[in-house]
């Protein structure tokens, strides 16, 4: 086997394995607490820290992976996360907000630590003009990664209720401890390592193209996150008594289905084997997405149907993000400068954690105050400004690569 794709089949395993604890993580965490009577707002507030720590780790892991290389990062990554989850296993009365925060603080400098250097390794494992590949190899990553993160979600809610919080937690730990002792052999020593050393006032990004996909980033992050990630499950679970186990499947099934997509976008947007989409394809996709939630907001404001219509909605919703963050991750990826390109990448998931710290705390603040209703039509705002941001893009795309 070619060493290009063993590292490839290293990393996207690391970012597999990380993925499934992170995204059952969440689910354990949102189930528990709204079990124990935390609202939505206060639910929100215990993955404030892990989108912070998020956006401030992407743009420091950047120039660390490029001082460092990517393996470093990426191991340091998979060590935090077992660290994290070892921390939620503190008797129940230590387990306060302010811990949990803590610990999910810790999970998610782990996640863009993981993340940030998976998406970079790709890019180095690719000849300059194979971007058609390079788009085929981004969108199976994410694809793969996001269908697990949703077998993640349908985990966190078995192991809830097979094995309580600490056990879950517990089993989690052990597993990722496994994984990183794997990677620490089998992972290149010197992936990602940059032929200089950058500075640290190197971390922002001085490429207008490169800045307006982050801030188109940011607002479609934030509005899927502003009625997915509290607003919807707790949804479910109040107005139709869904149980743990039901509201995890479901959102399970979703992400899995979301994950497949994007694994599969290459051929829904149709690119030729001579030239991957660019920046009008962007704009193309965004638009469709921008209409949805509010044609969502007002099928269950207007018609009896409410779960059918929002469960019918979400699914298309799904595919039609998919293609849309398809699409970004290779982009990005395709801007990024080949010496340097965690500097890049890690500016861009920059970005993507700032929206989804937005998108996380409008979805705690406009359900406890208005309902789902109104986190829907907040959704279609921030798309409203992410398909302005497209629009600019197609005006700043460069021939080749970096540049704008």
């Amino acid at each position: 086997m070619r060493a290009d794709i063993r590292q490839y089949l290293v990393v996207t395993g690391n970012y597999w394995a990380f993925t499934l604890t992170d995204g059952a993580l969440r689910m354990l965490i949102v189930l528990h607490f709204y079990q124990l009577g935390y609202t939505p707002l206060a639910i929100a507030s215990l993955f404030l820290f892990y989108e912070f720590f998020g956006i401030v780790t992407n743009l420091v892991g950047g120039w660390l992976g490029a001082r460092l290389g990517l393996n470093n990062t990426m191991n340091i990554g998979l060590l935090l996360q077992v660290i994290a989850l070892a921390m939620l296993l503190v008797p129940a009365e230590a387990l306060t907000v302010v811990w949990v925060m803590v610990a999910q603080a810790v999970s998610g400098i782990a996640k863009d630590l993981n993340k940030m250097s998976a998406k970079s390794a790709i890019k180095l494992l690719l000849p300059e003009h194979a971007q058609n590949a390079l788009y085929k190899w981004v969108a199976l990553l994410t694809g793969s990664k996001n269908a697990l993160k949703g077998v993640g979600f349908f985990l966190g809610g078995l192991l809830l209720s097979l094995l309580g919080f600490s056990g879950a937690i517990a089993l989690m730990a052990a597993a990722l401890l496994l994984v990183w002792l794997l990677s620490l052999c089998l992972l290149k020593q010197d992936l990602g390592k940059t032929s200089f050393k950058p500075k640290f006032s190197q971390l922002l990004s001085k490429s207008p193209a490169l800045n307006t996909l982050s801030a188109a980033r940011l607002f479609l992050f934030a509005a899927r996150d502003v009625w997915f990630v509290i607003a919807l499950p707790l949804y479910l679970a109040s107005q139709f008594n869904w149980p743990h186990s039901a509201v995890g499947g479901f959102l399970a099934c979703w992400v899995i289905g979301y994950g497949i997509v994007q694994a599969l976008a290459p051929r829904i947007t149709g690119n030729s084997k001579q030239q991957a989409p660019g920046a009008s394809a962007l704009l193309f996709w965004a638009l469709p997405l921008c209409a949805l939630p509010l044609l969502i907001a007002a099928g269950i404001s207007y018609t009896p149907q409410t779960l059918a219509v929002l469960l019918g909605g979400l699914l298309l919703f799904g595919v039609v993000f998919a293609i849309n963050s398809a699409l970004h991750s290779y982009y990005i990826v395709r801007l990024a400068r080949a010496d340097g390109v965690s500097l890049d990448v890690g500016f861009y998931y920059m970005a993507n954690a700032a929206g989804r710290l937005l998108g996380t705390v409008l979805s705690g603040w406009a359900y406890q105050n208005w309902g789902l209703v109104a986190c829907l039509i907040i959704s279609s705002l921030l798309l409203l400004a992410a398909v302005a941001c497209s629009w600019r893009l197609t005006a700043l795309e460069p021939e080749n690569g970096y540049g704008g």
